[in-house]
């Protein structure tokens, strides 16, 4: 997309795939499945007047490396880091989705200095407690086996990933969304890579019990499938914590609700006093 500069940032044994646009205050945009960057692609625009923003690939996925290994949190902030540090010396606004919650989460919570503040949306993170009354979908289990999501997916993408399509926004997906997040997710080794984020889930989950304390301003953002079980979740770990809903809303929240949460995220960003 001829608005968006399209970069190639090299760390930790990848090519991470960056989109970015605008000038002034940084926001980091971290997606998660099945899509890619393209999932911010209409909230990057309504904020690049006033922001740098900047949306990588996650490891394995989109236009990023398909890497063999990886995908444990502590890795996959690496990643973000490297993205960070590739464009701009700044504290940056981080902005997790679904997958990309947990990475957010984590980066601030261990690299306050390169965070100014943390948004996160649409996610559970680990066993922390408070989402004890969401019970994680079906998807979670079948991912998470060694081998066979690949073997019975494979050549039956389409009809897979629109179910998640399908549950995840109100009116279903912009004819151009839909066709990016399939020819990304299309191939046994993209299935392998996104599935690979799921099998690490339990490993991830020590790494998120492990902190203690989260000191930057944080927004919580509800949407219509995990709800405010996120915030349940991080509100005893928060010094600064705010919360929101978005109403007419399911999980895909930029697809959904793009004005309304890049409003949110553009009011929450300002500095303050």
């Amino acid at each position: 997309m001829n608005d968006f500069q399209h970069d190639v940032v090299e760390a930790n044994g990848i090519a991470i795939h960056v989109a970015s646009a605008g000038r002034g205050p940084p926001l980091l945009f971290l997606h998660g499945f099945p899509h890619t960057w393209f999932v911010w692609r209409n909230v990057m625009r309504a904020l690049a007047s006033e922001h740098h923003v900047i949306a990588p690939d996650l490891r394995g996925l989109g236009a990023t490396t398909r890497a063999a290994s990886g995908y444990d949190l502590d890795t996959l902030v690496a990643d973000a880091l490297a993205v960070l540090d590739a464009h701009t010396k700044e504290p940056a606004v981080l902005i997790g989705l679904d997958l990309g919650a947990p990475i957010a989460f984590l980066t601030a919570s261990r690299h306050p200095s390169r965070v100014k503040k943390l948004v996160v949306m649409e996610a559970l993170l680990g066993g922390l407690p408070g989402a004890e009354t969401f019970r994680p979908p079906w998807w979670f289990a079948f991912h998470a086996i060694p081998g066979m999501p690949e073997e019975v997916i494979s050549g039956r993408e389409e009809a897979y990933l629109d179910h998640f399509f399908a549950i995840g926004t109100k009116r279903g997906l912009p004819a151009e969304a839909r066709a990016a997040f399939l020819e990304a997710y299309r191939g046994r080794d993209s299935l392998r890579c996104a599935f690979a984020h799921y099998r690490a889930l339990p490993e991830n989950a020590q790494l998120l019990a492990k902190v203690e304390r989260l000191t930057v301003p944080t927004l919580a953002i509800a949407g219509g499938v995990v709800g405010d079980a996120l915030a349940r979740q991080i509100a005893p770990l928060c010094d600064h914590l705010e919360t929101a809903r978005l109403t007419d809303a399911a999980h895909i929240l930029p697809e959904d609700q793009p004005a309304a949460l890049a409003a949110l995220l553009r009011g929450f960003a300002r500095p303050q006093g």
